[in-house]
């Protein structure tokens, strides 16, 4: 299936329990594009989580930390809709270990004006948050 924003490749991604109550709906999973990092539910995800590195290596090698970051970046496109689940996400990743601005950062360089917001922009707005 690929990704209705920029018909990229997706990444599906199981997503645990405790991290569901921070997205949209009651889908045990997740799609993100590889192209875009736009995020979308998934109903049959995989038992097993995949290397979250595959999608860019600014992620954390570390599941804990770099799994909140994916949903986080998911997240993005509506950051006042959504500012109590980035909070918590933010939050979430730091104690596994990780800095989420400059994992923010780095995706910006990495996919720059392809991403389906502007990370360098939201970056900005979340540093506020924190």
């Amino acid at each position: 299936m690929s990704c209705p924003e920029c018909g990229g490749e997706q990444l599906v991604i199981p997503v645990p329990v405790d991290l569901r109550e921070h997205l949209r709906g009651d889908a045990p999973g997740v799609l993100v594009c590889r192209s875009c990092l736009a995020m979308r539910p998934a109903d049959d995800p995989p038992a097993e989580l995949p290397d979250l590195t595959s999608l860019d290596d600014a992620l954390p090698s570390n599941p804990e930390a770099a799994l909140p970051l994916v949903l986080l970046v998911g997240l993005l496109d509506s950051l006042a809709v959504n500012r109590s689940e980035i909070t918590a996400l933010l939050e979430r990743a730091e104690r596994a270990g990780a800095d989420p601005l400059l994992v923010v950062d780095r995706l910006g360089d990495s996919f720059g004006a392809d991403a389906h917001v502007d990370l360098a922009s939201r970056r900005r707005q979340l540093e506020q948050l924190l």
